[in-house]
């Protein structure tokens, strides 16, 4: 079997949200990340955006690689069709094997998980536990509260500057995937823009 192009590790809500426009990024989302020979790693739900996200990968032709804790197979209920499906004894070992299984990372909006997972991913980073891009996609938005916030942080000395500019933040998801996936390394500009 031939190897994805790249591997996209999208945190996102168990919930479709209210805005019908956070469905239709989920779905855009999973589309390119198939169109472009990539796999998808995400927490193993077929709820809400988690959901719609794989199934959207899986209809254009790319790998999901689910991870779910045993605590939330039933929970989250478990999307049974991925191309692999890991069900794991913690949240630890789940953040550990999406994490190492990731070329980039992507929050599409969420809740208090996704903002967890994403704030973790960004601590390692700085922390230099990892070099891996780090995205945030801000659907209409969805973010824009959270980024304040952040900003806060920085304008009282609690953050640098330097660590806002570890995550890249994009309202285009059209514009914010190929950024993450060129950013990373994986494949060279020009064999995405073939694709």
């Amino acid at each position: 079997m031939k190897s994805p192009a790249f591997s996209l590790c999208v945190y996102c809500g168990s919930r479709p949200g209210a805005n019908p426009a956070y469905a239709q990024v989920a779905r855009s989302v999973g589309e390119w990340i198939g169109r472009h020979g990539g796999q998808l790693v995400y927490g193993g739900g077929h709820n809400g955006l988690m959901g719609l996200l794989a199934d959207a990968t899986l209809a254009a032709g790319g790998r999901v690689v689910g991870i779910i804790p045993k605590a939330l197979v039933e929970r989250e209920w478990a999307h049974k069709g991925c191309s692999e499906l890991h069900v794991v004894d913690t949240m630890h070992e789940r953040k550990r094997m999406m994490a190492e299984r990731a070329d980039a990372f992507l929050a599409l909006p969420g809740g208090i998980g996704t903002f967890e997972e994403f704030f973790e991913v960004w601590t390692w980073r700085q922390l230099g536990y990892h070099d891996k891009p780090v995205g945030l996609l801000n659907v209409d938005g969805y973010y824009d509260g959270l980024l304040g916030f952040m900003q806060t942080g920085v304008d009282q000395q609690f953050m640098g500057p330097w660590q806002m500019e570890l995550i890249r933040v994009g309202s285009d998801w059209q514009q914010l995937l190929p950024e993450l996936v060129q950013a990373g390394g994986i494949t060279p500009a020009d064999h995405l823009d073939r694709v």
